[in-house]
């Protein structure tokens, strides 16, 4: 998974902060609260700082803001950030982190505000938040139908404009969603024109993707809890699903 671009406007901010203030050590110990309080003086935009913890690493320790992550001194006098790597292990734990941070309990999806397909036996289970109008949906899908024995459950997040929410409440109101959104999606027939229906299922997804941080489609969620934003090909999304 690539690592995103973390924080932008905090950076920013903390360098205009830097220019003017200077960097001093502060006296203690050191540690979550020096690094709480030294951050909240020197930077405004991180006077909200959700958790400080010990990393592997000694002396450092992860600055964490909703998902976003950098790294920090014991102080609070020097951030970091960028990914960090145990090269013993070979393992990315900044990617570690976020996957944790990000993860979704597949418990927790509301199916009933989701249609369903099913092919072949459907043992293999994947949820993934969608947008009709996304070009990187349909690719996904033309990649997603090539595998078998799966269950996918597609929640429907019109987040691309009027058009979007449009098309939505077409598929979520036809006799057969599935249909309606493998005939847009896989062979450009737009969705029918049918009478109106209950779409509060569309704007509770709205309001869960709102809550867990989904901005992009697709979005996957697999069974374990992994989340995967973005399209991936039929191969990755083959060897990712749980057996």
């Amino acid at each position: 998974m690539p690592m995103p671009v973390l924080l932008p406007r905090v950076l920013a901010l903390l360098l205009a902060a830097l220019s003017i203030l200077g960097c001093s050590p502060a006296q203690g110990d050191g540690g979550e609260t020096a690094i709480r309080k030294n951050l909240a003086e020197r930077v405004p935009a991180l006077t909200q700082i959700d958790e400080v913890r010990a990393t592997p690493m000694p002396g450092l320790y992860e600055v964490r803001i909703g998902n976003d992550l950098l790294y920090s001194d014991a102080e609070g006098n020097y951030l970091i950030q960028g990914t960090l790597l145990d090269t013993r292990e070979r393992r990315n734990l900044t990617e570690e982190r976020i996957e944790k941070l990000t993860a979704i309990d597949f418990k927790d999806l509301r199916l009933e505000h989701a249609f369903t397909i099913v092919r072949g036996d459907g043992t293999r289970k994947l949820a993934v938040f969608e947008d009709p109008n996304c070009p990187y949906c349909k690719r996904f899908e033309r990649d997603l139908e090539k595998i078998d024995n799966i269950t996918i459950h597609t929640f429907l997040i019109p987040i691309l404009g009027p058009d979007s929410t449009e098309k939505s409440r077409r598929i979520w109101c036809s006799a057969d969603r599935g249909k309606a959104w493998d005939d847009w999606m896989l062979r450009d027939v737009a969705p029918p024109s049918g009478p109106a229906c209950d779409t509060a299922a569309l704007d509770a997804n709205l309001a869960f993707a709102r809550k867990h941080n989904i901005t992009g489609t697709p979005t996957l969620v697999f069974t374990d809890g992994r989340r995967v934003p973005g399209a991936i090909n039929a191969q990755q999304i083959a060897q990712m699903l749980v057996p």
